[in-house]
């Protein structure tokens, strides 16, 4: 039988491209809304483009919050993408504090308005820009392993996440002098901030290595 990913729609997501990036990779995956096919799933994608208060609003109107904590609990394999990993923190200071799912310890914050020349920060980054490892062995332990450190991914993003541990900070990447956290990982969870579906060969390796774990119901990533 073929493990089952249930990519959550919320209306806030890149959820169609994702689906193609699953599918190429061989996953079983489906677009839902529906918390009982959430709950079913053996893994979950949880995607999101736009604002961080937004997007919580719509997960909460359609009461998909709850499914996905409950999920999570049951140690199967989740990936956030782009705001779907910034969902993940504690609460973000994007157009006001808001709440997030709590999932990862931490805060999402934009960036800085003039880099450290006084020259203004273009927001949002969008662009490749490279990865590199934070820690060699939960990096090889995650979806990132055969991945070579300075690998350039495609961002799109304003705001970006400070980890309160940095146990929990599985990649980092560099943007006019801010240094941050470009993935991150807490048991059964991966976050990325990048677009794997957007980054071309070494994106799809991500989805690739992800679907191993799944297949071989491997539920602790890292």
């Amino acid at each position: 039988m073929s493990s089952k990913v249930v990519i959550v729609d919320y209306g806030l997501g890149n959820i169609f491209s994702i689906n193609q990036a699953c599918k190429h990779v061989g996953l079983d995956s489906t677009i839902t809304s529906d918390p009982k096919h959430i709950l079913n799933a053996d893994a979950l994608i949880l995607p999101g483009v736009g604002a961080f208060g937004d997007a919580m609003n719509s997960l909460r109107e359609n009461n998909l919050i709850e499914p996905i904590l409950d999920f999570v609990k049951t140690g199967k394999p989740f990936l956030g993408i782009c705001l779907g990993m910034q969902l993940l923190f504690t609460e973000s200071e994007e157009f006001g504090e808001h709440k997030g799912l709590n999932l990862v310890p931490g805060k999402i914050v934009r960036f800085p308005e003039f880099n450290s020349n006084s020259k203004v920060v273009r927001v949002p980054q969008i662009q490749w820009n490279q990865i590199y490892k934070n820690d060699p062995l939960v990096w090889n332990s995650s979806p990132l392993i055969d991945i070579e450190e300075g690998t350039y991914m495609h961002f799109v993003h304003s705001y970006y996440a400070i980890p309160q541990s940095n146990d929990n900070i599985l990649s980092y990447s560099e943007y006019e002098g801010v240094r941050y956290a470009s993935a991150v990982a807490k048991d059964n969870i991966v976050g990325v901030q990048f677009h794997p579906e957007k980054s071309a060969d070494q994106g799809l390796k991500i989805y690739r290595n992800w679907s191993n774990y799944i297949k071989n119901k491997v539920y602790r990533l890292c």
